[in-house]
């Protein structure tokens, strides 16, 4: 039987449903997709993402994709986001759609990913933030942040960071190629990047990043932590609701980003 390919670009506010994956209990967003899929396709073609978003957490550059018998693809590409955004709920949303190579997969194929956290760092919340973003009232000092947020580049045990020791049955060996906090205003965004990402790891890195900032953990501090590789030393774990997977990278598309980002950012 002769297959068509198809790769997904997803964004989507997590606030109602329990991750990404299809659950056993509660409401997943694959969940919703797939069901958009079998409204459009009789095989009720299985959707396959790029990553995991636990409960809470949103997306604005998830990648999936999906197969489907070439009989079955009536519609024209073009139109293919339009048909499976008609049966989406409004906090769910397909931005792209194209044909994929067959040896695609957008979960093994990816070479890296990029999560952003969302810090509101004021006394009074932001309403329209009051799902997006982390409200912490106390001052932070952001030059400690940024100390200690370089301390994360490079590869190391990130075991400290790992929330659930039973989830993760690989390394916990992590790279980590960018790791900044950038400010607006009250508004603080912690920026990291790496080729993977251990159950819960960016929330207890942004966590950490705000108790330094707070005055609770020397910047120093997290070379220390790091070398531990026990969570019980590191600091809280952030709230859900800050997080965002932000862009999933492919071999060539890092490549491009990382030489567009020396070109701009050299200077700072």
């Amino acid at each position: 039987m002769s297959l068509l390919k198809f790769k997904l670009t997803i964004a989507y506010d997590g606030t109602a449903y329990q991750g990404w994956q299809v659950q056993k209990t509660g409401v997943g967003v694959q969940e919703k997709i797939e069901g958009a899929l079998a409204k459009l396709f009789p095989s009720a073609p299985r959707l396959h993402g790029s990553s995991r978003t636990d409960t809470g957490v949103h997306a604005l550059g998830m990648v999936a994709h999906f197969e489907v018998p070439r009989a079955e693809f009536k519609l024209p590409l073009g139109r293919l986001l339009i048909a499976i955004n008609a049966w989406l709920p409004p906090d769910i949303r397909v931005l792209a759609a194209a044909r994929a190579p067959k040896n695609f997969h957008a979960r093994f194929d990816a070479s890296g990913k990029q999560y952003r956290y969302l810090v509101w760092n004021h006394s009074a919340m932001n309403p329209l933030l009051r799902t997006q973003a982390w409200h912490v009232k106390r001052p932070l000092d952001l030059a400690a942040m940024r100390r200690a947020a370089r301390l994360f580049v490079g590869r190391h045990d990130f075991r400290s960071f790992r929330t659930n020791p039973t989830y993760d049955t690989d390394s916990t060996v992590r790279t980590i190629t960018r790791c900044e906090i950038k400010r607006s205003g009250p508004q603080l965004t912690v920026i990291i990047e790496g080729d993977g990402f251990l159950y819960k790891m960016c929330r207890g890195i942004a966590g950490t990043l705000v108790q330094v900032g707070e005055g609770k953990i020397a910047a120093d501090e997290i070379k220390r932590i790091l070398a531990h590789r026990d969570r019980r030393v590191a600091g809280m774990t952030a709230p859900a609701c800050g997080l965002v997977l932000w862009k999933v990278f492919y071999s060539t598309q890092r490549r491009k980003g990382a030489k567009a980002r020396n070109k701009t950012e050299s200077g700072g």
